[in-house]
């Protein structure tokens, strides 16, 4: 199928590789693999530069000078930005979600390390406002004779939807070498983007593969809502009119746990008994959340008829310092 794409940024490390994790395909009864999207870079490790990629080559199109973004104040998304501004020669702007003054420690340290003009917000102003703050970034910059050009939270909007649209194309040429069919794709969900990317060249290149995200903040209905809007800006760039069919969009919503970015015990003894058995680090936000969820649910038989389950690993590593006290009762 001949699908239209606008011109994207090289700057990931990519195709990243797909690994068998046999340890938990034992443990799991399931053949159990791990796209290491974890490992698309050192400054941009992470799923974000996918979408940034695509972003930053519309900022760079338009004469924008500035790359805004916004999340919370250890956001992967907008130290990737950060990196990314700094690569091109371009400013950056962070609008960071906080409750008190955060300690200069993983990607908020890295945003600073890379330049960034970084600003704080309340939740509640982040909650409410956090457009229309970015807005005024813009305003102040070009009343210096400047241009702004935002990104939304993740980077999860129309163009972004293409990094995760690439990807799943990637998957596909990866499991012609390895004579492998990928019949379940697992994700963690924090704004949408990825797993639009994902559904829309599941749906569009007639897959039939079953994707299924695991929502770390919010709830079912406002990410079906949700990535029903970015693959619909997404179908936009490409000038197509398909239709989404929300039914199809597979959220689960019940590892949330304590909230966006707070850890439970048990989800931290997971992460810690991951990393021991299997050589793999997953973070407390994104991706230990969604793999001790699959864990779960694998149990409770919702993934019964999936054989090969293929679960991106989003990154999320620089995340983790910051609570290396939180695992002190583990280790």
């Amino acid at each position: 199928m001949n699908l239209y794409k606008p011109e994207k940024l090289s700057l990931a490390n990519l195709p990243t590789r797909i690994e068998y994790l046999p340890v938990v395909s034992k443990q799991w009864g399931k053949s159990i693999y791990l796209k290491r999207d974890d490992q698309t870079g050192s400054e941009y490790c992470g799923n974000k530069i996918r979408k940034i990629e695509y972003a930053a080559a519309e900022a760079l199109r338009q004469g924008c000078d500035t790359l805004i973004t916004c999340g919370g104040i250890q956001s992967n998304h907008c130290r990737a930005t950060a990196a990314v501004a700094a690569k091109l020669g371009l400013a950056s702007i962070l609008l960071l979600r906080i409750n008190e003054q955060p300690p200069v420690d993983g990607n908020y340290f890295l945003d600073l390390l890379f330049g960034a003009d970084v600003r704080f917000c309340t939740p509640d102003e982040y909650r409410n406002a956090r457009n229309q703050i970015m807005q005024t970034f813009c305003d102040e910059l070009a009343a210096e004779g400047r241009k702004g050009y935002v990104l939304p939270e993740g980077a999860s909007n129309g163009i972004g939807c293409f990094g995760y649209f690439d990807c799943m194309e990637e998957v596909m040429r990866q499991e012609r070498e390895m004579g492998v069919s990928f019949d379940t794709i697992v994700v963690a969900e924090g704004s949408g983007g990825t797993h639009a990317g994902l559904f829309l060249a599941n749906q569009l290149l007639g897959l039939g593969k079953r994707v299924v995200s695991f929502c770390v903040c919010d709830d079912r209905p406002y990410f079906t809502q949700a990535v029903t809007e970015i693959c619909t800006s997404c179908l936009s760039y490409m000038q197509r009119n398909d239709t989404i069919n929300r039914d199809d969009i597979e959220v689960i919503d019940q590892y949330v746990g304590r909230g966006y970015a707070l850890s439970a015990p048990d989800e931290l003894v997971f992460i810690a008994k991951i990393a021991k058995e299997n050589g793999v680090v997953f973070d407390p936000v994104y991706t230990g959340k969604a793999f001790y969820g699959l864990k779960q649910e694998i149990a409770n038989g919702t993934f019964e008829q999936s054989a090969h389950i293929l679960f991106i690993h989003t990154g999320g590593i620089f995340g983790l310092f910051p609570k290396k006290d939180q695992f002190d009762f583990v280790l």
